[in-house]
């Protein structure tokens, strides 16, 4: 697997579906790098309480299915990102209550 590429100046880059310089990498990656699709996903991305959680998934999954309707791979994949880092930081809350790990 190709590692996610830092190297790219991606505050002036804006990806399109299926973008070539787009790399998958480990896990959450770039997830708050790649544009338009950040900010895009991130005005649905919540977490901290189980009814915002929800809300959040089920804008998010409507958000993947958009993308792969259209066979926008580089969407599909910051979805993921993002329900997986929500998944992520859900689980912290759950076993440290003030949300910190140290």
């Amino acid at each position: 697997m190709k590692e996610f590429d830092y190297n790219l100046d991606y505050k002036n880059l804006e990806f399109t579906p299926n973008d070539k310089r787009y790399r998958i990498g480990r896990g959450e990656q770039g997830v708050l790098l790649v544009r338009p699709y950040t900010n895009i996903i991130c005005k649905h991305w919540r977490f901290k309480t189980p009814k915002e959680a929800f809300i959040s998934v089920s804008a998010i999954l409507f958000l993947y299915n958009s993308y792969r309707n259209i066979k926008d791979f580089v969407g599909m994949d910051m979805c993921r990102k993002f329900l997986e880092m929500g998944f992520t930081r859900a689980r912290r809350y759950a076993n440290h209550k003030d949300g910190k790990k140290y």
